[in-house]
């Protein structure tokens, strides 16, 4: 069986990407090591299959900064919050497994969606539907419905933030069009 050939547009993002990781887990940044990473990044990306990372062609800096800034504050609170409920509740803080359904089915923007709210304290992926684009999280701290419409509204914020930052024209004017409704 015969693959189709991905050009260099394409996977140069991936191959940019994996020889990062070779210098991060080596914490050697060195050129000699760079250059040995590409090496392997090529050869990993032509032996094995990989799927192409679909790209919309747009990435907005005017929005990424706010973000990452808006980003760690919910990082910082969340922390706060996540250490008073363990010190104070304990084990009397209940949970649950919400589903939210994302506007993108784009794999990259689904998959940051994901990452960025598991990075954030108090919620994990748990499963994720390719084919309806819908998160699954574990949730700290949730005690009624509007608890979990809350959550789920601050999964498609941010989901919206990557969307402007990253996501396809259409995508945009979606996120663009909700905002002004």
């Amino acid at each position: 069986m015969s693959r189709r050939r991905i050009s260099l547009r394409q996977e140069l993002p991936l191959l940019v990407w994996l020889v990062i990781v070779w210098g991060a887990l080596w914490q050697d940044f060195s050129p000699g090591n760079l250059l040995f990473g590409a090496l392997l990044a090529v050869a990993v990306a032509r032996l094995f299959y990989l799927p192409p990372v679909e790209l919309s062609g747009r990435f907005n800096i005017l929005y990424a900064v706010p973000f990452a800034l808006m980003f760690l504050a919910k990082v910082a609170v969340a922390s706060a919050q996540i250490l008073y409920l363990a010190v104070m509740r304990g084990p009397q803080v209940k949970n649950a497994l919400v589903a939210v359904t994302l506007r993108s089915h784009q794999d990259l923007l689904v998959t940051a969606t994901g990452h960025v709210i598991s990075l954030i304290p108090g919620s994990l992926v748990v499963e994720v539907d390719r084919s309806t684009s819908t998160l699954y999280l574990h949730v700290l701290n949730i005690n009624s419905v509007e608890d979990v419409e809350n959550f789920r509204q601050e999964v498609r914020s941010i989901e919206a933030g990557l969307i402007r930052i990253m996501g396809t024209r259409e995508e945009l004017e979606t996120v663009r069009a909700e905002a002004t409704a």
